[in-house]
């Protein structure tokens, strides 16, 4: 995904109080902060819900609402700092502070702690919840339901190894503007995998390609990113790359030099940078 829109949750005539004097507005208002209860919803270009897809927002993150009309809020995602519009009915005004996060791909919700209740979901990996009580195999999340709770992680606790967490994903079917285990785009499928594994990670390809520090071409290995202009992959070994992409429609792996010739090919250029994005101290995972 190549970005271009807004991290800034400003226009000419509206802006974060936090933004005054520092961007020109006719006007500033403070932010409201409001929690997503839906499984996922999507962050779009207008107030419209057959609006672009700009991102998506997972069960239990914050979204900062500045303005709202026909149904949907324009503000910006705490997490990731994307702007736009999302449905109003995807969003409460009650906050609940995280206890555990989705660490499988995906789960589902349960009205009762039973697989024979009816089922909400499926939940993605990443998601953010507070577990209230447990009964049995199941932990009850507030404004969701029972989860399994084999599938889910205390928060601080993280994943070790990027590539693994993108393995997880091979199949899903590419979306763009998704971060979702349904559907993503190639550097929502980055951003996740990094998440995963307590590591930030920006939207865009064109802030994630300074993550990190140089990897040689010559010398790459597994977890590494491959960019392009506007497009990112990760590789699973020397040769392997994975990537959510257009071509295949999914979430596949191809051998890095396939890739390179398939895309140049097609108008896209060649290779932009190679990036390590693991901090000192992990850089050594999976091998």
């Amino acid at each position: 995904m190549t970005g271009g829109d807004s991290l800034v949750l400003a226009r000419d005539d509206l802006a974060a109080a936090s933004l005054e004097g520092l961007v020109r507005a006719d006007r500033y208002e403070r932010t409201i902060v409001m929690q997503v209860v839906a499984p996922v919803a999507p962050i779009l270009s207008g107030p419209d819900a057959e609006a672009e897809q700009l991102d998506q927002l997972l069960f239990g993150e914050i979204f900062e609402s500045l303005e709202t009309k026909r149904g949907f809020t324009w503000g910006q995602a705490r997490r990731d700092g994307y702007v736009g519009y999302v449905a109003l009915a995807a969003l409460s005004e009650n906050i609940n502070s995280p206890s555990h996060w989705v660490s499988a791909l995906r789960t589902y919700a349960y009205a009762q702690p039973t697989i024979r209740s009816p089922a909400i979901g499926p939940v993605s990996l990443n998601a953010l919840v507070t577990i209230a009580e447990e009964s049995g195999p199941f932990a009850l999340a507030p404004g969701l339901g029972w989860l399994p709770g084999a599938h889910l992680t205390a928060i601080g606790r993280t994943m070790v190894e990027p590539a693994a967490v993108v393995e997880r994903f091979l199949g899903a079917a590419y979306l763009w503007g998704g971060r979702d285990s349904l559907g993503l785009d190639c550097s929502g499928l980055v951003q996740q995998a990094l998440y995963a594994c307590g590591l930030s990670c920006p939207r865009d390809t064109g802030l994630q390609q300074f993550l990190g520090a140089p990897a040689p071409r010559s010398a790459l290995r597994r977890g590494d990113l491959v960019f392009w202009r506007g497009h990112v992959g990760m590789m699973l070994d020397a040769r392997r790359l994975a990537h959510a992409n257009a071509h295949h429609m999914a979430v596949a792996v191809e051998p890095l030099v396939q890739a390179v010739r398939r895309i140049a090919r097609s108008g896209g250029g060649r290779p932009t940078a190679f990036r390590r994005p693991l901090p000192r101290g992990l850089d050594h995972a999976g091998e």
